[in-house]
């Protein structure tokens, strides 16, 4: 069965940011394990159709059909036959790695009772308007790059948004160990020696923006909002430096970090999550990031991610 055929597309004339797909009706069966199968096997015969979606959309949302488990997701992403890579660094870290994923696969194991949206942006979109309303800015950023520095105590603080630990940042409990795996992604740490077994992560000179060559544009990549401009003092127990900077070490301008915190917000879309969501990322041309959980006693939401090459 084809994709074509299996899937109801919203439209073959417009662009969809993200495009969702969904099951046809026509072609749904009596067992979810059978059209799991057939989704599964239309994502393998269709893939070309679907990277061409893909590179005009930036993002496809799959809703409705029965991924129910992470065992299912790993069919689907298996099925993507995109090269798998290692997960280390975590999400903020990975457009400040020396190597990041092409493509992200997230999926909605548990959806969460209110918030937790997974809010996506055109990452050409905020380089074309910050160009614009700050050329001397990014000109800067052009010309030095950035530098990021920030400190982690070794467990985790639910609390908190910026809250992971270097225990699972890089997991493991050996220091040596993490040093090895932070230096396979560009990483630099420094230990700090005041009994609190925290550690300075230093990543740098790293660009600001990347060249989608496949779409010939310019694109917004760094984490300049999440690290700088979206750090609350107050989410964490260790006292933070300055965690970005450009490689002169000269300190951003605040305002033209709030104007792209502003940016962000206006021009995102909000991903509502559903039990069995699956979506994919191109991550060259798509920036994500994550709401928080509201009117909720269990704070519960279960979002799997798969990192492609």
């Amino acid at each position: 069965m084809t994709l074509s055929n299996y899937l109801k597309r919203r439209s073959s004339t417009i662009v969809f940011f993200p495009a969702v797909l969904s099951p046809n009706p026509k072609n749904v069966t009596a067992t979810a394990k059978t059209n799991l199968l057939h989704f599964i096997e239309a994502i393998g015969s269709q893939k070309s159709w679907l990277e061409d979606l893909l590179l005009k959309s930036g993002a496809i949302l799959f809703r409705g059909f029965p991924v129910e488990s992470h065992f299912d997701f790993n069919d689907v992403v298996e099925a993507t036959s995109f090269p798998p890579m290692e997960y280390v660094g975590g999400g903020v870290l990975r457009t400040q790695a020396a190597e990041f994923p092409s493509k992200l696969l997230l999926f909605c194991e548990v959806e969460p009772e209110e918030g937790g949206e997974t809010p996506i942006v055109l990452s050409h979109m905020v380089y074309d308007m910050m160009k614009q309303s700050h050329p001397e800015f990014v000109a800067r950023l052009e010309e030095y790059g950035l530098m990021y520095t920030r400190i982690m105590d070794r467990d985790d603080d639910p609390s908190s948004l910026a809250g992971q630990g270097w225990h699972s940042t890089f997991y493991t409990d050996e220091k040596i160990i993490a040093e090895q795996r932070a230096a396979k992604v560009g990483m630099r740490l420094e230990w700090i020696n005041d009994g609190s077994d925290s550690v300075k992560i230093l990543i740098g000179p790293k660009p600001a923006f990347r060249v989608d060559k496949s779409r010939q544009r310019k694109t917004w990549f760094n984490s300049i909002v999440v690290a700088h401009g979206g750090q609350d003092q107050r989410d964490n127990m260790v006292v933070q430096p300055e965690p970005v900077t450009f490689c002169d070490e000269k300190p951003l301008p605040t305002h033209a970090v709030y104007d792209c915190i502003k940016i962000l917000e206006e021009e995102s879309v909000a991903i509502p999550w559903e039990k069995g969501d699956v979506l994919l990322i191109d991550n060259l041309a798509v920036l994500h990031s994550r709401r928080p959980i509201v009117n909720s006693q269990t704070h519960t939401r279960r979002v799997l991610a798969s990192v492609c090459k």
